[in-house]
């Protein structure tokens, strides 16, 4: 994959996943759409990142020199990540997407464990379980946060790039394996709370309409302050969704239900050599 190839895999993900998002989307959630205009931004300045970070473990597919299909992953210490794989609607069945995750998985060579988040694409789910990954049912919470129930959370400030060392700490702790250069972006994106006392370390990083979009901890009660500190900077009037919440965190269900949240199924947390993280919620591109 070169940059040059981005904005036409940007295209290729955005009809894909659209499709995927219609196809399997709860009747009681809002109807999908395709991505923004800054979803787009975001997704192209995820991908340069990936592209500087490892070129190595990212691939497009090419029929009559027009790019159908890409993948991209990472490799952070010993753990493989696989970012993003697609494959355009109309260049489907023909074996790309299986060409496509054996260059990346081959960039993983060496790696002690592998994660990534899946769609319910049912292709997608068989390829990937016949490359050995396990997959668990994740969660998603939403709802509108009622100002009246959120606690006093102590001991939770606002990050600063000091506290890098302290991320990766907590990543290696829950994962296995730190984020390193990609905490970085995440900070461009996302606003970063940590918590650093004798009752728990831990960090997350919220999205700007409230919700977290990555979260590590070394203990529960660490993990539901900023689950909580998470929800407090959502709108009154807004839903927030927080997604990505495999069945090892009941910690954060403890927290919706108090917070009188929805929960629904979405998706798969696919690893290997590796038990869900806890207490953690992974980031969709970076885990």
């Amino acid at each position: 994959m070169q940059v040059d190839d981005l904005l036409a895999c940007e295209a290729i993900t955005r009809a894909a996943y659209f499709e995927v998002d219609r196809a399997t989307y709860q009747r009681s959630w809002p109807e999908p759409a395709p991505r923004s205009e800054s979803g787009r931004a975001d997704w192209l300045a995820k991908s340069r990142h990936k592209l500087a970070t490892d070129p190595d473990g990212c691939w497009v597919a090419e029929e009559d020199g027009v790019v159908v299909g890409l993948v991209t992953s990472l490799r952070r210490e010993l753990m493989w990540i696989l970012c993003s794989f697609a494959v355009a609607p109309d260049a489907q069945g023909r074996g790309l997407g299986t060409l496509l995750l054996d260059a990346a998985t081959h960039y993983g060579d060496g790696c002690l464990r592998g994660m990534f988040v899946a769609s319910q694409d049912q292709g997608a789910l068989h390829r990937y379980r016949k490359a050995g990954f396990d997959l668990h049912p994740q969660m998603a919470l939403w709802g509108k946060v009622s100002r009246d129930i959120l606690p006093a959370v102590p001991y939770v400030r606002a990050g600063t790039p000091a506290d890098r060392e302290l991320c990766d700490s907590l990543d290696r702790r829950t994962r296995g394996a730190a984020h390193g250069p990609d905490h970085e972006l995440l900070a461009e994106h996302f606003h970063l709370v940590v918590m650093d006392h004798s009752a728990g370390q831990g960090y997350a990083y919220v999205s700007r309409t409230g919700g977290v979009q990555c979260l590590a901890a070394d203990n529960r009660r660490a993990a539901r302050a900023l689950l909580w500190e998470s929800l407090a900077a959502s709108e009154p009037d807004t839903p927030v969704e927080v997604p990505r919440i495999s069945g090892a965190n009941q910690w954060a269900l403890d927290v919706a239900t108090a917070a009188r949240l929805e929960i629904h199924p979405r998706g798969f947390l696919a690893t290997r050599h590796l038990k869900p993280p806890m207490p953690y919620i992974p980031h969709s591109t970076f885990l």
